[in-house]
């Protein structure tokens, strides 16, 4: 006989409980994923300077037309409050102040990886298909690559590119503004 764990799902009102209540305080560095809390781990100076450096370039292409939000959560639905490194979203004039952006607000996600690559290629990336993300990036510190993922179905999605040094790409949103990978990456 095979013994069964019983789970349970947090919503995202239990999530804010726990915060409110001190159970999970400001410096734990967790995300609500699927119902789960995970631990998102320290971020190295490494990874701190490619969200740095990414979100200058980002800045300086795209200025007003959008909101930069740098690790800061994005609400999928009551179980999902992921905080990807980088969001572009809508701008609105209170940034968000009463409810984080849902996938309607979202033109593009992006995940810094290091050490967290097989976590965001696996969870986070099927994850953002799944809720409609219509574009994620994914920077590869450890190869200098652009993994970039495109036109979401329920499962994952249905375009998946891998650019290197030399090579340009444009948000889908923003089809006019060319990022290279060198710039990106610093090469």
């Amino acid at each position: 006989m095979t013994a069964q764990l019983l789970r349970k799902k947090f919503t995202l009102a239990d999530f804010e409980q726990m915060v409110e209540t001190g159970i999970i305080k400001d410096e734990d560095r967790v995300e609500l994923i699927e119902g789960e809390i995970i631990d998102m781990g320290k971020i190295g100076s490494k990874h701190a300077a490619y969200t740095d450096r990414l979100n200058d370039l980002l800045r300086d292409k795209l200025g007003k037309k959008i909101l930069i939000r740098v690790q800061n959560p994005v609400k999928l639905n009551v179980y999902s409050q992921p905080q990807p490194d980088i969001a572009l979203v809508k701008r609105r004039e209170d940034y968000y102040e009463k409810e984080h952006p849902q996938p309607k607000d979202i033109f593009l996600l992006i995940e810094v990886s290091d050490s967290t690559l097989e976590t965001d290629r696996e969870i986070k990336i099927p994850l953002y298909a799944k809720h409609g993300i219509l574009e994620t990036w994914i920077i590869n510190c450890n190869n200098q690559s652009l993994e970039v993922y495109r036109h979401p179905t329920p499962n994952n999605y249905q375009q998946k590119l891998t650019l290197f040094s030399g090579e340009k790409i444009s948000c889908l949103s923003f089809p006019d503004e060319e990022f290279t990978v060198n710039e990106m990456m610093r090469m």
